[in-house]
């Protein structure tokens, strides 16, 4: 790791007293001037995905403006968090050009990234600068099985992800006759590879195997062929705004068979693009439903009295990425990561989503999980697997 090469880089200075010289102004005493350490936001804030990486986006700047009420002082110097935001599109190349854009532009440390695909190749560029990326999703146990000691992700992966909606799908639901579809991202499929290998652990082998791509829209071929075997489950490796028109192709061409997701189903996008289609669908989403969660009444509160919209998805965990990075750099009391990390790695915090702390390889601890169901066209929680139970 390169962090002593880029000792003293992790924050921008912005000091009053500079200020005030460059205005021709009287010098201040400069312990009473502020210094800014910039903290990175990758997502994707623009493209299909926008909604998401927007959502991320307003879970991370409402935790900079929670950490910044509490007047922070680090290595004896009064401090305010800023928030830098970087448009990754969901595309893993512009995603390592985002990230050694902020680490050029002196990051303390990266919140992000959404996808498993861009935390990927993003996280060399961030361990090579030796600073922490604290992914709020990307739920690809590839991503920290890299071997990088400054990646870190604050929900659970998709191995137990998979093996838990496998599990619910074969157990609770009595599904029989079950169809796999991917979107063949790292997510998409790496989420369906460890759903059959848990699907094959209780005996059971798919009646089919069908794969698209990211940008698919027309999924009469594949929903044709996997009625032709008649499922009695699909279950879709990927996203809402994808998700959402399978959904109405399904029930259009008549199969009763039910459609089930595993991470990223569980939004409104979903519920307005699929309409009376998306009755009855099933997701298994990492995490506790905002009502359950110990600070997410209180979250969600502030988030609509902020930015006068609902929740999207997954802004609760881009908050307590945000807060869980600024408390390793107090706890550390200092912005260095060289510091930080060793703290972060051994933190033990409570987040609006629940306790934070890490395994070895960066991964949340007792990770819990949530299986929805789409009732009267809203998403309502079904059951909650794993976490302290588990």
């Amino acid at each position: 790791m390169k962090t002593n090469q880029r000792k003293t880089m992790r924050y921008k200075v912005l000091s009053a007293t500079i200020a005030l010289a460059a205005l021709g102004g009287a010098a201040v005493n400069p312990a009473q001037a502020d210094d800014t350490v910039i903290i990175g936001l990758a997502g994707p804030l623009t493209g299909p995905s926008a909604r998401i990486g927007k959502d991320l986006e307003n879970g991370a700047q409402l935790a900079i403006d929670d950490g910044n009420k509490a007047h922070p002082t680090i290595g004896g110097k009064a401090v305010t968090f800023k928030l830098q935001s970087e448009d990754d599109q969901s595309d893993p190349r512009t995603a390592v050009a985002v990230a050694q854009r902020l680490v050029d532009s002196e990051v303390a440390g990266v919140v992000g990234h959404w996808n498993t695909g861009t935390s990927i190749p993003a996280a060399r560029i961030y361990h090579d600068a030796g600073i922490a990326q604290v992914a709020p999703v990307a739920t690809g146990h590839a991503y920290t099985q890299q071997g990088f000691d400054t990646s870190f992700r604050v929900m659970g992966h998709d191995d137990d992800g998979g093996d838990y909606a496998a599990k619910y799908a074969v157990q609770t639901l009595k599904a029989k006759r079950i169809a796999v579809i991917d979107d063949r991202t790292a997510f998409g499929q790496g989420l369906a590879d460890e759903f059959i290998k848990s699907l094959e652990a209780q005996g059971i082998k798919p009646v089919d195997r069908q794969y698209v791509d990211e940008k698919t829209v027309d999924f009469n071929a594949v929903l044709t062929a996997i009625r032709s075997k008649n499922a009695d489950l699909v279950f879709f490796g990927g996203v809402d705004s994808q998700a959402a028109p399978l959904a109405r192709r399904l029930k259009q061409l008549g199969m009763k068979a039910t459609l089930m997701g595993a991470g990223g189903f569980v939004s409104q996008t979903f519920l307005s693009l699929a309409q009376k289609e998306g009755e009855g669908v099933v997701a298994l989403e990492p995490g506790l439903p905002v009502d359950q969660m110990q600070g997410g009444k209180a979250f969600e509160q502030a988030y609509q009295s902020k930015y006068h919209t609902h929740i999207e998805l997954h802004a609760p965990f881009a908050y307590d990425a945000t807060r869980v990075l600024i408390a390793a750099m107090q706890k550390a009391d200092s912005v260095d990561a060289g510091d930080y990390l060793p703290a972060l790695r051994a933190i033990n915090y409570t987040g609006v989503t629940g306790n934070i702390a890490f395994d070895e390889q960066g991964n949340l601890k007792n990770p819990s999980f949530t299986v929805y169901k789409v009732v009267n066209g809203k998403w309502e929680p079904q059951t909650v697997l794993g976490g302290s139970a588990k």
